[in-house]
């Protein structure tokens, strides 16, 4: 009588996301060199990579961010928000804070640049697949050297870009949207843009509430240029 063995973990099925062909092939091959991992799917777009997705039901997206038609953040929020168990990795080259910040707010785990070597390749799909967050190294790096250099502000509002919060800043330090253009060198209309959109993301419904808010931060406390 022989011993019954356990079934083999089914491999990860992954989808792959980029608008360079050769690169986009090169990735696949790289990765369908494993047993453990099948490439189900490829696409070259945003919106092609939501419709993948949904046909596809993979374990992971590898995600470019620079897509023609979507971009690869708004991508991978349409896709993480519909099916939140998918795991999204970005692969790309651009290692900017707010780039990596952007994506982890719409749902990705992890990200990675292009140029990692194949296995830490396949070791961050693994460990998206798992649920787990992982950067790469320069990635992870600066990830440290943001949150180390955080101030109340950031904390309070991470959904705001740092011009975002400049402007907060010093409409907190009661500064009207002329002085705010002048002081930053924008246009008045560039101002009222932005100051639209903050109190959007805030949800607050005027600049009176838009202060209280930056205030009870902390903004606004210091001198204003």
């Amino acid at each position: 009588m022989t011993a019954s063995t356990a079934p083999p973990d089914p491999a990860l099925r992954v989808l792959v996301v980029d608008d360079h062909p050769l690169f986009r092939f090169g990735l696949c091959a790289a990765l369908a060199q494993r047993d453990d991992i099948e490439v189900v799917g490829e696409a070259a777009g945003g919106q092609a990579a939501i419709a993948a997705a949904s046909a596809t039901a993979p374990d992971v997206v590898v995600m470019d961010l620079h897509l023609p038609d979507l971009g690869g953040v708004e991508a991978t929020r349409a896709i993480t928000n519909a099916t939140p168990r998918i795991g999204v990795l970005v692969l790309t080259m651009f290692d900017d804070s707010e780039s990596v910040f952007n994506a982890m707010r719409a749902g990705a785990r992890g990200y990675l640049l292009k140029g990692a070597e194949p296995d830490e390749l396949v070791r961050a799909v693994q460990a998206v697949a798992r649920g787990e967050a992982i950067f790469g190294q320069s990635i992870a790096a600066q990830v440290l050297r943001y949150f180390n250099g955080l101030n109340a502000s950031t904390v309070s509002f991470p959904e705001l870009t740092s011009r975002e919060r400049e402007v907060l800043e010093l409409i907190a330090a009661g500064r009207s949207n002329g002085e705010i253009a002048q002081i930053l060198s924008l246009s008045g209309k560039t101002v009222r843009n932005h100051v639209s959109i903050i109190f959007g993301k805030l949800r607050v419904a005027d600049r009176a509430q838009a202060i209280v808010r930056a205030r009870e931060a902390g903004l606004g406390q210091r001198p204003s240029p």
